[in-house]
C-alpha cells in the first residue's frame, strides 16, 4: 500500500478536475457551444508551447501565464463569434481551432523535442500533478460551485466565459486537451442532457471513471489521459445502462 502513496495528489487533482468541469460542461452544452471548449483548450495548450520559448518559467499558481492569455484571448474570439455571426458559429470555433493547432505544430517545428511537447498537451499526465495545479484546482472549484449555488444567473451571463477560460488554462496544464474535453462532455451529455441528472451525478460518474484509469495506468504502465477519456465513457455508458431503464419507464409508458 505504501508504494502507490504517490498516487494520492493525481487522485485528488482528478477528483478536483471532475468537480470543476462537469458542472461547467452542463452549460457548454445548453449553451450549444460543444466544440468551442476544444477551441478554448487548444490555445490554452499553444499558449503553454509559447510560454516554453517567451516566457519561461512565468507562472500563476503553477499555470504558464502565456496559456492563460491565450485561453482569455480565444474565449474572447469565441464570445465574439457568437455575437457577430448567425449562422456557421460552429464552422468559425473549428477553425479557431484548427489555426491554433497549426500554430502549435508550426511553434515546435524546430524543437527537436517538438513531438513530445505536442502529446504532453494533447494527452498531459496527471501521475505527475503539482501542488500548486492541484491548490488551484480546488480554488476554482470553490468559486465555481459557489457562484453556481448563490448567483446561478452567472452561467448564462457574460462573466461565464473568462471563467471558463481560467479553468480550462489550470485544467490543460495539468491533464490535457483530451481529457478536458472528455471530462466537459462525456458525463454531461450522457448523464446530464440524456438522463437528467444532476451534475453531482455526472461529476461522481467522471471521478469514478478517472480513479479507475489512473489506477489502471499506474498497474499496467499505460497513458493516463487516453485511459481516462475510455474508461470514463465506459462507465457513463454503463450507469446509463443502469439508471436509465428507471428514467424512460414513464415516457415509454404514454406510448
Amino acid at each position: 500500500m505504501a508504494g502507490f502513496e504517490w498516487l494520492l495528489l493525481p487522485v485528488l487533482g482528478s477528483s478536483l478536475l471532475c468537480l470543476l468541469l462537469v458542472p461547467l460542461g452542463y452549460q457548454v452544452i445548453a449553451r450549444g457551444v460543444i466544440f468551442a471548449d476544444l477551441a478554448i483548450a487548444q490555445w490554452a495548450a499553444l499558449g503553454t508551447l509559447a510560454g516554453m520559448y517567451l516566457l519561461p518559467n512565468h507562472t500563476l499558481a503553477g499555470a504558464p501565464v502565456s496559456s492563460l492569455i491565450f485561453a482569455l484571448l480565444a474565449a474572447m474570439a469565441v464570445h465574439l463569434i457568437f455575437r457577430l455571426f448567425k449562422e456557421g458559429k460552429e464552422a468559425w470555433i473549428g477553425l479557431l481551432y484548427v489555426v491554433g493547432a497549426s500554430l502549435a505544430v508550426l511553434l515546435v517545428s524546430d524543437d527537436p523535442h517538438g513531438a513530445q511537447a505536442l502529446q504532453r498537451a494533447a494527452a498531459g499526465d496527471l501521475l505527475w500533478a503539482s501542488w500548486e495545479l492541484v491548490g488551484a484546482t480546488a480554488i476554482l472549484v470553490a468559486i465555481v460551485w459557489l457562484l453556481s449555488w448563490r448567483l446561478p444567473e452567472w452561467l448564462s451571463g457574460a462573466a461565464f466565459m473568462p471563467v471558463f477560460a481560467i479553468a480550462v488554462t489550470y485544467s490543460v496544464s495539468m491533464a490535457g486537451i483530451y481529457v478536458v474535453f472528455a471530462t466537459l462532455i462525456i458525463t454531461p451529455l450522457i448523464l446530464g442532457s440524456i438522463l437528467g441528472k444532476s451534475p453531482i451525478t455526472a461529476a461522481l460518474c467522471a471521478i469514478a471513471g478517472h480513479l479507475t484509469a489512473i489506477a489502471g495506468s499506474a498497474v499496467f504502465d499505460v497513458p493516463v489521459g487516453p485511459a481516462i477519456v475510455l474508461t470514463t465513457l465506459v462507465l457513463a455508458l454503463l450507469w446509463f445502462g443502469i439508471l436509465s431503464p428507471r428514467t424512460l419507464r414513464p415516457l415509454t409508458g404514454r406510448n
